[in-house]
């Protein structure tokens, strides 16, 4: 059988949904770090596996694969125990837009890059992070809460199982958290992602369960 490797970076918020969705379908895997601080995404053994240069990258079923939310797609086309997006098609239409929500609309504006090259426009470059983390990661979550004002929301994103939705939201918040951003408006959202984090799966996946020893 081909041995199931994820390249990824311990911190990364899509190699932290991909790490959850492993692991809420009991799929063993073993982990390949790849250094996002020293440069390793970009060197030439990396970008054979992703020419992005960007984490994460699945080694699975005989083949390389990337992008989060095409990966864990992928599971739940291919594993017939997966739940990790609703049968009906307006129940996966819902999961993907909350999904979409925060990895197409808030993430993006947090990656490593986007943040290096605003420190590099400032004269004080931790405050210009924290100031751009807080802002956008803030608004999106504000966004997200209104989102989740409808009747198909359950203890999860959608519904009473987490989801892809709930992949995502995750590390959103751990992000949120570590950049101290205000959640006061954001009630439903943090419960629900305080009820996911507390499952065995999510807390496999957690950055300090990934970190380098």
């Amino acid at each position: 059988m081909t041995t199931t490797v994820l390249f990824d970076y311990w911190r990364s918020s899509a190699s932290y949904r991909v790490r959850i969705a492993l692991n809420m379908l009991a799929m063993p895997y073993s982990s390949a770090p790849v250094d996002l601080l020293s440069g390793e995404h970009k060197q030439a053994e990396h970008l054979a596996r992703n020419p992005q240069g960007l984490v994460p990258a699945l080694q699975i079923d005989g083949h390389m694969m990337t992008q989060s939310l095409a990966i864990i797609e992928y599971l739940a086309e291919t594993r017939p125990h997966a739940t990790l997006l609703p049968t009906d098609p307006l129940g996966r239409h819902r999961v993907r837009a909350l999904s979409y929500a925060i990895a197409m609309d808030i993430h993006p504006s947090c990656n490593l890059g986007i943040v290096a090259y605003v420190m590099q426009q400032s004269s004080d470059p931790d405050a210009a992070r924290s100031a751009w983390m807080r802002k956008f990661i803030g608004e999106g979550l504000q966004a997200f809460e209104r989102l989740l004002d409808n009747p198909a929301t359950g203890d999860f994103c959608h519904g009473d199982k987490p989801s892809m939705a709930d992949l995502c939201l995750v590390p959103q918040i751990y992000n949120a958290r570590r950049w101290n951003v205000d959640l006061n408006a954001c009630a439903r959202t943090v419960a629900i992602a305080d009820r996911c984090a507390a499952l065995p799966a999510f807390i496999a996946a957690h950055p300090d369960q990934a970190a380098p020893k």
